[in-house]
């Protein structure tokens, strides 16, 4: 029976600004970082919050073996494009963390606004994928408005 989700990926253009983005920028930590198969094989790079261990992001470049060389091509020019959005983060404090990731230099699509689940940010990573930082609500609230949504281009 499924517990839960453990790793999920996150297509990236480099692993090495990736890893950088992730844990310099946002604060993540390195959970894994290694090569799968020996010298020439995959990098298997992964990153997590500190308060959530059992959560991994793996952070691949298209390619093989996980794909072949066209279909790599397509996602990396998706990914570069900024048309994917890779998740939400959470925060208990949104204003605090907006503020110190863009003094960090993350680029932001929006600036915290109110939505019926709580407050939204929604900041794009190095390589153009998307993410909403979210503090969440106690309780879902449907009188708030839902705002527009973002166009990540």
């Amino acid at each position: 029976m499924i517990k839960g989700i453990a790793i999920t990926t996150v297509w990236v253009l480099d692993q090495d600004r990736a890893k950088e983005f992730y844990t310099d920028k946002l604060g993540l930590e390195v959970r894994t970082d290694m090569t799968m198969g020996g010298d020439k094989g995959m990098r298997w790079l992964t990153v997590g919050a500190q308060d959530q261990p059992d959560v991994e992001l793996t952070l691949m470049v298209p390619g093989p073996p996980v794909m072949d060389a066209e279909s790599a091509e397509a996602l990396k020019a998706l990914v570069s494009k900024g048309v994917l959005g890779a998740g939400v983060l959470s925060t208990d404090d949104i204003r605090r963390d907006y503020k110190a990731f863009q003094a960090k230099g993350v680029e932001f699509l929006q600036e915290p606004q109110v939505r019926p689940y709580g407050t939204e940010a929604i900041l794009r990573d190095d390589s153009g994928n998307w993410f909403s930082l979210t503090e969440r609500s106690e309780r879902l609230d449907l009188d708030k408005d839902w705002g527009e949504c973002v166009d990540p281009m």
